[in-house]
């Protein structure tokens, strides 16, 4: 019996999730109106002082789409353990690391994109000047797949503990405080009119890093969490 190719296989992971995940739209708007519900508090809060909120406009979109992907972060692979695709996944002859590293991928087109997508409004509404929104954007771009790459690694970790949406936001948010940090840095610089590559170029290398090793440890993960 012939195996599809491994491009095949990878196409049709991706596209299967991405079709599951359209039958669950709910679970795509509810992570964007969180976003854009946290981010509106602000002005309110603060009061309407362009100065204030420009000031701090770069860490607030960053911090809120960060917390928003975190609503989705658990369900992952939810869907997965309760049909039992999971385990064939496992023992199917494509290699697993890249398996999942199709379905990272597509969680991060249904929940992270959509963020970005709407973080030009996000930023709007606490007045960050037009001419930094590129940065904005180049740093959401680099951190968000980060971000997805390190969540499937403890969310492989975790798989099948219930109610494990808690543990997994106290062990990755320590995870994502450098990511923060250099995203939050380029957005800040170029509002200063100061170089801003240096840190998106560490968020690059970060990524590039994250994206050849962490596919491989929660392949391993998930192998321990399912023999456990």
């Amino acid at each position: 019996m012939s195996h599809p190719s491994l491009a095949t296989a990878c196409s049709a992971m991706l596209r299967r999730d991405l079709t599951l995940a359209w039958r669950r739209r709910g679970d795509i708007a509810m992570p964007v109106l969180y976003a854009l519900i946290v981010t509106m508090l602000f002005p309110f809060a603060l009061g309407p002082e362009d100065t204030l909120l420009q000031r701090i406009a770069g860490g607030v979109v960053l911090v809120t789409v960060l917390l928003a992907m975190l609503l989705a972060l658990d369900a992952m692979f939810a869907s997965d353990i309760e049909d039992g695709s999971l385990e064939q996944l496992v023992l199917a002859p494509q290699p697993l690391a890249l398996m999942l590293g199709m379905k990272i991928l597509a969680h991060w087109v249904t929940i992270a994109l959509p963020l970005i997508v709407i973080s030009p409004l996000m930023a709007a509404l606490l007045h960050l000047p037009a001419s930094v929104m590129p940065v904005l954007l180049l740093a959401l771009l680099l951190a968000t797949p980060l971000l997805s790459l390190l969540g499937a690694v403890l969310v492989a970790l975790t798989v099948g503990t219930r109610r494990s949406g808690m543990l997994l936001a106290l062990m990755l948010l320590p995870l994502c405080v450098p990511a923060v940090i250099f995203a939050a840095g380029a957005v800040a610089a170029a509002q200063q009119g100061l170089p801003w590559l240096a840190p998106i170029s560490w968020l690059a290398a970060a990524l590039v890093l994250a994206v050849v090793l962490a596919p491989l440890a929660c392949a391993a993960a998930l192998r321990i969490a399912l023999d456990s």
